[in-house]
């Protein structure tokens, strides 16, 4: 049992080995959250878009826990963060590929310079730490791409 939980850890946690990519894992697994989000049936205000962002967030501060070592506390092959991450920068904008495109730059310049308040959050321990910045990061992309959106269209 404790290697069923174990390899579930892993396969969440790699985003099932995307993060295992040579090059660029989390920019790979930022894209195919994006085109998951982009082809789900669920629409953008979806009540269980919200509840799989948050389902997600909790099982992914476990999942990418688990692949931490004590030499590595942000290991490159946890990448279920940055599905946390796009998805919620994702919320309440169009699945049009403008919008796509906006939301995947957006999150991917606040997910690699991490302005405050988002580099803050990298501070807490295990899972949580891994998992708070990029959430940070799609909420602050969410909210700004929203005015945007709300305000010049």
């Amino acid at each position: 049992m404790a290697a069923l939980v174990s390899r579930a850890g892993w396969a969440l946690g790699t985003g099932v080995g995307i993060g295992l990519f040579p090059l660029a894992p989390a920019t790979v697994a930022a894209l195919a959250a994006l085109l998951i989000y982009g082809f789900s049936p669920l629409p953008e205000d979806s009540p269980g878009f919200f509840f799989l962002v948050g389902l997600g967030f909790f099982l992914g501060v476990w999942a990418t826990g688990t692949l931490m070592r004590e030499d590595d506390h942000d290991p490159s092959r946890a990448v279920w963060d940055e599905f946390i991450g796009m998805w919620a920068t994702c919320i309440l904008l169009p699945k049009t590929l403008p919008w796509l495109v906006a939301a995947f730059l957006v999150f991917r310049v606040l997910d690699i310079v991490k302005p405050w308040p988002i580099r803050w959050f990298e501070r807490f321990p295990g899972g949580w730490g891994i998992m708070a910045d990029d959430l940070a990061a799609g909420i602050v992309g969410a909210v700004a791409l929203n005015v945007i959106y709300r305000v010049a269209f």
